[in-house]
């Protein structure tokens, strides 16, 4: 079997959760079959600038097919046509207005799928946002498999999305509140799926101790991992732990990350930027537990590294991803209010009885579902099952509509259409079973 892998960027120094999870799928499913990645030149989600070669290059071994990007991101462009279908009443054209200026914009990869495209038995797309999955949905459909990897933001609400959930062999989510939130925007019960989620290389044994001799750092730990972005909730989590370091001084949040947003100077903040993955999990190991402000989530691979190492985490509980997943596993606490981060933190912090039993039931959560087997069985089980259907039975794509449909501002905004969406965890069994009706 010929897989190909269809990412916005790929390489072993990109630390976005998308290109990271696509990365892992790639080089597992490699084990059983021949993958090629299909990408692009840029390195820089915020300008999409070519800084890699165009033509084929090697990662870790594997065969990846590069194509240059025709525009740099506008960044005001992009603002601007945000706000107008995010937030205005607008039209199918200026939707794709806004797919254009978001990027990466990449035609040659497009016109390689349109091409050769029936040279891969199937195309994994990850990302539904992006130009890449969009176009590359709607000339691969036969073939093409999606990762959505979805959270609850505008974009999500965005009309022409709805024939890339519908228009493909299978989707594979990345939690059942992905699955509820997609199902419930698209109406696309019909298309098999699976929650699969995403693995992880975490080592065997870590050394705290080493995390600790190198700091210097002592006594209660809480460690931050990812893009320190007010997106991700962080200007929140400053202003929370402040507050709690005024009566319980003596625990330390450690940022692990490139900063987006700026850092507040205080005492018991440190920022160790970004490091190696080897000195990452030391520090996991080290912590008393992991927290993971943000309110947006399609799955968080960190929280699910925490629980590998037995780590409990404490999370936002507005979102429902995170939630659902403190929920289903009870290997976390979850907050909505200050009052309830504080009470949450200082529990865990205060019991070591409560922090072994939270991190014993990550790891036999981690273990259970997201062991790099079970998630390679999932996506060779779907494949399977798609060998032994027909490809004519997907729908296709609906052709878009003309000159003037296109143009008529009749869509509402997106964010209006997102808000009413179900919110709240999701039971494991919410939507349709774990593959779907056959096709």
């Amino acid at each position: 079997m010929r897989l190909a892998v269809v990412v916005q960027r790929y390489g072993t120094d990109l630390n976005g959760g998308a290109e990271l999870h696509a990365r892992y799928v790639a080089e597992h499913l490699a084990r059983h079959a021949e993958v090629e990645v299909l990408t692009t030149c840029a390195t820089d989600y915020i300008t999409w600038r070519n800084e890699l070669d165009a033509g084929l290059d090697r990662v870790n071994g594997l065969r990846v097919r590069r194509f240059p990007v025709s525009c740099e991101r506008d960044v005001t462009d992009f603002g601007q046509r945000s706000k107008q279908v995010f937030e205005e009443p607008h039209s199918v054209a200026e939707e794709l207005a806004w797919l254009r200026s978001e990027g990466p914009t990449s035609p040659s990869l497009i016109n390689h799928l349109r091409r050769q495209g029936d040279e891969y038995d199937y195309c994994i797309f990850f990302s539904y946002r992006y130009y890449h999955a969009y176009h590359g949905i709607r000339v691969a459909a036969p073939r093409a498999v999606l990762v959505p990897t979805a959270e609850r933001d505008p974009a999500l609400g965005l009309r022409i999305f709805g024939d890339s959930f519908r228009g493909v062999r299978a989707l594979m989510y990345n939690s059942h509140e992905e699955r509820a939130l997609i199902q419930a925007v698209s109406n696309n019960e019909s298309v098999p799926g699976v929650v699969v989620g995403i693995g992880s290389e975490v080592p065997a044994q870590p050394e705290p101790l080493r995390f600790r001799q190198a700091t210097g750092i002592e006594g209660p730990v809480v460690i931050y991992v990812g893009r320190i972005d007010e997106n991700k909730g962080c200007s929140e989590l400053f202003d929370y732990f402040r507050r709690y370091a005024r009566v319980s001084p003596q625990l330390t949040l450690v940022l692990i990350g490139n900063p987006v947003t700026p850092i507040p100077v205080h005492p018991r903040i440190r920022h160790l930027g970004y490091i190696a993955d080897q000195e990452k999990f030391d520090a996991m190991a080290a912590a008393d537990l992991l927290v993971m402000p943000s309110y947006y989530e399609s799955l968080s691979m960190v929280t699910l590294e925490a629980w590998a190492l037995g780590r409990p985490v404490l999370v936002n509980g507005r979102c429902d991803v995170l939630c659902g997943q403190c929920i289903r596993s009870n290997a976390g606490l979850y907050y909505e209010s200050y009052e309830e981060f504080a009470e949450a933190l200082h529990t865990i912090v205060s019991s070591s009885a409560l922090r072994n039993a939270l991190g014993s039931n990550g790891r036999a959560y981690f273990n259970a579902h997201y062991a790099w087997p079970v998630i390679e069985r999932k996506y060779l089980d779907m494949l399977d099952r798609l060998e032994r259907e027909e490809a004519a039975s997907v729908k296709p794509t609906q052709p878009r509509v003309g000159w003037f449909g296109r143009r008529r501002r009749n869509l509402p905004p997106a964010r209006q259409e997102v808000d009413r969406l179900p919110t709240g965890p999701a039971s494991r069994s919410s939507g349709n079973n774990d593959v779907g009706p056959a096709s």
